[in-house]
């Protein structure tokens, strides 16, 4: 079945692309949830009038996005915390912890945008990749410091 998609599908493309998939995917999943419409001559001009408009929106929270990295790319993050023998956290610092920092200091970033491998369970500085757009990263230094 030959169909349009309303928004990028991994695997599979990006959005206002003409894609042939499976009779039963697309029925099943991808028309039901939105993703999706059958790929007529109405459903191409409609998918095209909404491109137009979503590429207009992306460019302008791209520069939003890169707005935001220049001023997370000069801030830095002090966290307090308690630590035992050997300078081990007790505890371990997380990317709530530092979105709620960054709160402070009146940068509001989402915590699943801070992409943080594994919580942070020691002393040190860290650098720290924060996704605001997807062709757009920062990085936040993390200082971990004892109490």
């Amino acid at each position: 079945m030959r169909i349009v998609l309303r928004e990028d599908v991994e695997n599979l493309g990006r959005r206002g692309e003409v894609v042939k998939v499976a009779d039963g995917y697309a029925r099943n999943y991808l028309l039901p949830k939105g993703r999706a419409l059958p790929a007529t001559d109405g459903n191409l001009k409609v998918i095209a009038r909404e491109k137009r408009r979503y590429v207009v929106q992306q460019a302008k929270e791209k520069e939003e996005a890169e707005a935001m990295a220049r001023r997370l790319a000069s801030a830095s993050c002090t966290i307090v915390r308690k630590v035992g023998e050997n300078d081990v956290l007790f505890g371990s610092v997380t990317a709530a912890d530092i979105a709620e920092h960054l709160e402070k200091e009146k940068l509001i970033v989402d915590k699943r945008r801070i992409q943080l491998d594994q919580p942070i369970k020691s002393l040190g500085i860290y650098t720290v990749p924060v996704r605001l757009h997807p062709d757009v990263a920062a990085e936040v230094k993390v200082w971990v410091v004892k109490e």
